[in-house]
């Protein structure tokens, strides 16, 4: 696999979201693996991001917040996938992260920028988690316990949202969501091309991607200018 292929990151960093099983043979990342491979994560972030996992793991006993098995490997399963755009992320924006389940992405922005993060989860018991969750890793976030498309407009200037909906069902909650000018990072799967050629047909919009350092099948896909097409 070429540099290029893992966005600079070394082979050895690269899972796949969607299977079971790591793509090569290799032991499931550690804290300081991740911290090296963002070139240095804040000690005081890693021990917050150390009590996420651990009110994760309690919880998923009573919750499915994430796929089990993606356990076994958290650092890389989740938190590296979510850090890729939580580096783009400035402290001073406001972020929106649609279907925000476990607070991926959501909260581990929040965690890692400090921006004003709204995590937007309709499923009552998941939108407890995501306060508690917050509330143990003592980051501030505004949790909205009811769905997207019901919602007033959050006027964000980056809508997030990982796994969530085929493109043509999510990209009208990012629309709602997005205030002029802004922009969004949509963690996507193998199908982001098919995803895209839909959407066409309703939206104009500018795109551009990178693959994504923790499956290598996913793409993060970045969307700015994004409008309805007027059929009329």
């Amino acid at each position: 696999m070429s540099k290029n292929a893992t966005h600079g990151y070394p082979p050895e960093l690269i899972v796949s979201r969607e299977t079971s099983k790591p793509m090569t043979d290799i032991s499931p990342l550690s804290k300081d693996e991740f911290a090296h491979a963002l070139g240095g994560v804040p000690d005081d972030v890693l021990t917050r991001l150390e009590t996420y996992l651990s009110v994760l793991k309690k919880w998923q006993k009573a919750i499915n917040l994430v796929g089990p098995k993606t356990l076994n490997d958290p650092w890389r399963r989740h938190l590296l996938d979510c850090a890729q755009v939580a580096q783009d992320i400035r402290a001073t924006d406001k972020v929106v992260d649609l279907g925000s389940g476990a607070g991926l992405p959501g909260l581990i922005i929040a965690i890692m920028t400090g921006a004003d993060v709204h995590l937007v989860e309709s499923d009552q018991r998941k939108s407890t988690f995501l306060r508690e969750a917050a509330r143990a890793t003592d980051t501030s976030v505004t949790v909205h316990a009811e769905r997207a498309e019901e919602i007033p407009p959050l006027d964000a200037d980056v809508v997030t949202a990982r796994a969530l909906a085929p493109l043509p069902r999510l990209l009208p909650w990012v629309h709602r969501h997005l205030k002029k000018g802004g922009k969004s990072y949509l963690l996507k799967g193998s199908d982001v091309d098919q995803e895209l050629t839909l959407a066409a047909k309703e939206w104009t919009m500018v795109t551009s991607r990178k693959p994504s350092v923790s499956d290598p099948s996913g793409t993060v896909l970045h969307v700015s200018a994004l409008a309805p097409i007027d059929v009329r």
